[in-house]
């Protein structure tokens, strides 16, 4: 398995790369989860698809195991900036609560959004965690190449175990909310605990 980090200005190098994890997040997302989402051509996208975004993907021949999505703080797209931001502004009609953080959303060079993570239900469950562990790695290394020195991200309630396995530093930035399928809650990740 590999770990490729994608942007507008390189994915023409990666040939399907780009439209394989958007069919990914399709099955993951509308299909497995059942959440109403965008979707076209057989992808799940949204209005934080554009140039300002990086996606990372672990892979392997074609076939992507699992992603995410890496959107800066200053985005701005029409009515738009990034998803946490805008729920908490209202912008995205209640999808999300607006009591999602408790402090307002920061727009700062420094702090970026990680949506869309998934990894494939296709993954055997003896190979979960190594994918997991592989999608960190590439999430926190394209983050800092970036300039990104913390990530906001709506995670599973259940994220403190899961985080602390990964090595990630994390403290939660918002109350436990209902969002679709279950308890989430809005978390900051410290990249700097990660340098080596």
């Amino acid at each position: 398995m590999q770990t490729t980090t994608l942007s507008f200005a390189n994915m023409h190098n990666h040939g399907e790369l780009f439209a394989n994890i958007l069919r990914a997040r399709r099955q993951s997302f509308i299909i497995q989860n059942r959440w109403e989402l965008p979707e076209a051509l057989g992808m799940e996208f949204d209005q934080y698809d554009t140039p300002q975004s990086r996606w990372v993907a672990v892979h392997d021949d074609g076939q992507v195991h699992a992603g995410l999505r890496l959107t800066p703080s200053t985005a701005r797209c029409g009515i738009y900036s990034y998803m946490i931001r805008d729920a908490q502004k209202g912008t995205l009609g209640g999808s999300i609560p607006q009591d999602l953080l408790w402090e307002p959303a920061p727009v700062d060079p420094q702090v970026w959004e990680n949506s869309r993570v998934f990894v494939s239900h296709d993954i055997p469950m003896q190979d979960r965690r190594k994918v997991h562990f592989q999608l960190v790695e590439a999430m926190v290394q394209a983050a800092r190449d970036q300039g990104a020195t913390r990530l906001l991200a709506i995670s599973a309630a259940s994220w403190p175990r899961w985080y602390r396995r990964c090595g990630l530093v994390a403290q939660p930035i918002g109350p436990v909310v209902f969002i679709g399928d279950g308890d989430y809650q809005c978390v900051s990740i410290d990249l700097m605990a990660k340098l080596h």
